[in-house]
C-alpha cells in the first residue's frame, strides 16, 4: 500500500472511492497535499501527469484563478507536488493560453505558469520538452474577438510541458513508435534508398534508413483529429479525439445517468502517450486535478497504479464511470 487512510475522515480531505490499483482523493489541492493521505507516496511517484485549471478570465464551473493569483498558487504547490516525484520521474502539465481581461491581447500567463514551475527553487524542475497539443475541431475562442468582431484567429492548441527533478528521467519512446507511413514501408521493401548529401549539408548513407525499427520515433506535436481527411492516420501522434469524444463511454453513461459531462477533459490518447511513454507497469502515476479522472482510467487500463485529486466530489461519480469501463474490457 501507497496510501494512508487515517485522513479519510477529515472533510477537506478524504478518499471517495478506491479500486485495485488507485484511490481517488476529494479535497482542494493544498489541503491533500498537506495532509497524511499522500505520505507514503512522496518520493515513488513516477508520473504526474495532469492538466490543472486554466488561467482564463471567466469563471469556469470546474474552478480557475486568474492573474497573479494564478501564479502564487502555482507556487505555492508545485514544491509538494515535486517532492511526490520519484528520483527519476516526471511531471506533465497541459495549459492553454490566456488572454488579457476585455482586450484582443494575449496574455504571457501561461509563459508566467512555465517560469512558476521551472524557477521554484524548491521544485528543483527542469524543462525537458515541450509539447504542442493541436485540436482543428475546437470552438472558434475568444469568442468576443474572433466571432464577433473579427480581429483574431481561433485559439486552437495548448501547450504541454514536460518536466523532472532531473536531467535523465524515465523514458524510452521505443514504447510510443508511430506506425511507418506508405513511403518508408515502401523503402523498407525495396531495400533501397538514394544516399548522398542533402541541401541541408546532411550526408546520408544508403542504407541509414533500411533498418527496420518497429515504427518512426514520435513528435513533440499532437493532432486531436487529422489535419488533412486525405492523410493517413498515424497513431500515436493523432488522436481520434473530436470526432468520437461524445460517443465514447464515458459520455454515453454520462447521458443516460441525466450527468453533465465534465467540461475540459483530457483527451485519453494524451494521457495513454505520456503514461506508455514515461512508466513502467506497476509504476505510480498521479493526477492532481484529476476531473473524471481519465489519467487514472488509462493508468489502469496499463496495469500502472494511480492516484486522483479533485476538489469537486461529485466528479468522483465520474471517475466511476470511467473505471466501470476498465472492469467491462476486463
Amino acid at each position: 500500500m501507497i496510501w494512508d487512510d487515517e485522513d479519510s475522515r477529515v472533510p477537506s480531505a478524504k478518499i471517495d472511492h478506491r479500486s485495485k490499483s488507485g484511490k481517488y482523493l476529494v479535497g482542494d489541492i493544498e489541503s491533500v497535499l498537506s495532509s497524511s493521505l499522500l505520505k507514503r507516496a512522496r518520493g515513488r511517484v513516477n508520473l504526474i501527469l495532469t492538466s490543472p485549471p486554466f488561467p482564463l478570465n471567466h469563471k469556469k464551473s470546474y474552478g480557475n484563478l486568474r492573474g497573479d493569483s494564478y501564479i502564487r498558487w502555482i507556487e505555492r504547490i508545485v514544491p509538494q507536488l515535486a517532492e511526490l516525484l520519484a528520483p527519476d520521474g516526471s511531471m506533465v502539465v497541459e495549459i492553454g493560453n490566456s488572454w488579457e481581461p476585455k482586450r484582443p491581447v494575449q496574455s504571457l500567463l501561461h509563459l508566467r505558469a512555465l517560469m512558476a514551475f521551472i524557477e521554484s527553487e524548491r521544485a528543483g524542475l527542469r524543462l525537458c520538452q515541450q509539447f504542442v497539443c493541436y485540436n482543428p475541431s475546437r470552438l472558434p475562442s475568444p469568442a468576443q474577438w474572433v466571432t464577433v468582431d473579427r480581429a483574431r484567429v481561433t485559439d486552437s492548441f495548448t501547450h504541454v510541458w514536460w518536466m523532472s527533478r532531473t536531467d535523465s528521467p524515465k523514458a524510452d519512446n521505443r514504447k510510443v513508435l508511430r506506425p511507418y507511413g506508405k513511403d518508408m514501408r515502401k523503402l523498407l521493401d525495396s531495400r533501397t534508398y538514394n544516399g548522398g548529401t542533402r541541401p541541408s549539408q546532411h550526408n546520408i548513407n544508403p542504407k541509414s534508413f533500411l533498418k527496420d525499427n518497429g515504427g518512426s520515433i514520435a513528435q513533440n506535436f499532437f493532432e486531436m483529429s487529422p489535419l488533412d481527411d486525405t492523410r493517413e492516420v498515424r497513431l500515436p501522434n493523432v488522436f481520434s479525439f473530436s470526432n468520437n469524444a461524445s460517443n465514447d463511454h464515458y459520455s454515453k453513461i454520462c447521458k443516460r445517468r441525466g450527468i453533465t459531462p465534465h467540461p475540459a477533459r483530457m483527451p485519453p490518447g494524451l494521457a495513454r502517450f505520456f503514461v506508455e511513454f514515461l512508466t513502467d507497469p506497476g509504476d505510480i502515476v498521479l493526477d492532481p486535478f484529476a476531473g473524471s479522472n481519465t489519467t487514472g482510467a488509462v493508468a489502469a487500463s496499463l496495469k500502472r497504479k494511480w492516484i486522483a485529486i479533485d476538489a469537486e466530489k461529485d466528479y468522483a461519480k465520474h471517475s466511476k464511470i470511467r473505471l466501470s469501463e476498465i472492469k467491462i474490457q476486463a
